[in-house]
């Protein structure tokens, strides 16, 4: 993979690139999956199934393919532009992030394929970030209007991705292990590449083949809290329980194996190293940041300021690294994007610090709704927005931040990555000037 900008490149932008790149290469599915396949000899008599969502999935399913010795069938479902062709296991391409009759027909077609399997079979489920919106099976009474709804809904209320995943859990036929219940008696192993903070793999793709402990109660109060308007058959799933899923401790899950192969940390690790072959300090944040992307923003400005100008907490030339997943609540008719948001709240309270360079981007390729993985920004951001009559400040208000990077020629594409560890940023600080 190779990172496409318009403008000329610096040794700094192109540091940054080198740590993106490396971020992503550390979750790549075919370095990730081997060493966590099962052996064909452990399945006796059983056969191999694999299944699975998100938009490393179809790169996973390719991974197992390529080595497993034994036979094996199955289905997964990956975002459009996102499938890898298979020779055994079915790929389905639908959408995200708002779920289409595509994703819909093919979660149904996943629980035909896993129907009827006995406890000598294996379940091999492979999920990635994303798979929540190409997942969309309603809860009986429900339609798929009725979640491309709600799902509009959330992502645009300011809600965290825990959040929005316990919504969706409680709307769903497939989700909060109902997918391992309709796998049982078959055993079921899930190979998960986190893009969640804190890795939480009931928020992995809303986890479907783990047991749930919230509720639909849980559920009810988020929506509260965020004023978001259900339809009324989806608030009646809702406050009668139909929508309650599987528990922890259920006795349907009881041998299912779990492990994670790729998560935010490895990656951020992965971009550590490069930043320290080139002479750099590395230090990483955090993995699991949250809150609105403009205040992030905010506070990570502070800190690469107080390193530049102060020389604390650490000293330059360094790298600030960290992941994690902010949000945006949308207010002005912009199209979103968190880390390019997260990222022009930073340039503007830097403040065209000459020290200070940053690149922010979505490790699966795609900010929000847009096909861009994020942005770079550098000392001359704002002049250069200035120079072509852009106000930075009214493009952050009007949630704009692809409109404003697209515009300078400073937005980051690679194109589908394949994988998805959540996002990533990186502060390059190459200078400091303590007091």
């Amino acid at each position: 993979m190779t990172i496409a900008l318009s403008t000329p490149s610096t040794p700094a932008r192109e540091l940054l690139c080198r740590m993106f790149e490396a971020a992503i290469a550390s979750a790549q599915p075919a370095l990730c999956i081997p060493a966590h396949l099962p052996s064909p000899a452990s399945l006796g008599r059983g056969r191999l199934v694999v299944i699975g969502a998100g938009k490393a999935s179809a790169a996973m399913a390719r991974a197992v393919e390529d080595h497993w010795a034994g036979p094996l069938s199955g289905l997964v479902i990956t975002r459009y532009g996102y499938g890898v062709p298979c020779q055994h296991i079915e790929i389905v391409e639908a959408a995200h992030p708002v779920p289409d009759a595509a994703g819909l027909a093919a979660a149904q077609r996943m629980l035909h394929v896993v129907h009827g399997l006995t406890e000598d079979d294996l379940v091999l489920c492979l999920i990635s970030g994303g798979g929540s919106s190409l997942m969309p099976l309603p809860a009986p009474g429900l339609t798929l209007e009725h979640k491309q709804a709600v799902n509009r809904a959330l992502l645009a209320s300011g809600a965290t991705i825990s959040e929005m995943n316990c919504v969706r859990r409680h709307l769903s036929a497939i989700k909060g292990g109902r997918l391992a219940v309709a796998c049982y008696p078959a055993r079921v192993l899930t190979l998960l590449i986190s893009d969640v903070p804190g890795d939480d793999p009931i928020n992995i793709a809303s986890g479907p083949t783990v047991g749930d402990p919230t509720t639909c109660q849980d559920a009810l109060d988020i929506v509260r809290r965020y004023g978001i308007d259900l339809p009324p058959e989806v608030r009646a799933v809702l406050e009668t329980g139909q929508g309650e899923s599987i528990k922890p401790g259920d006795p349907r899950l009881a041998g299912n194996r779990l492990r994670t192969i790729a998560a935010p940390q490895m990656a951020l690790e992965a971009a550590a190293r490069v930043a320290r072959d080139a002479g750099y300090g590395a230090h990483i944040l955090g993995d699991a940041l949250e809150g609105e992307a403009r205040d992030v923003g905010k506070v990570l400005a502070g800190i690469a300021l107080q390193v530049a100008q102060r020389g604390q907490p650490v000293q330059a030339p360094c790298v600030l690294l960290s992941g994690g997943e902010t949000t945006v609540t949308l207010r002005g008719n912009g199209s979103g994007g968190r880390n390019v948001e997260c990222l022009l709240s930073m340039a503007i309270a830097l403040g065209g610090n000459p020290h200070i360079h940053a690149l922010a981007g979505d490790t699966d390729g795609v900010d929000g709704q847009a096909e861009i993985a994020g942005a770079v920004i550098g000392p001359d951001t704002l002049a250069r927005a200035n120079a072509e009559g852009i106000r930075p400040n009214d493009s952050l208000s009007n949630n704009d931040g692809h409109g404003f990077f697209g515009a300078l020629g400073d937005a980051v594409i690679t194109g589908p990555t394949l994988t998805n560890v959540n996002d990533f940023r990186a502060i390059l600080i190459d200078a400091a000037t303590p007091a």
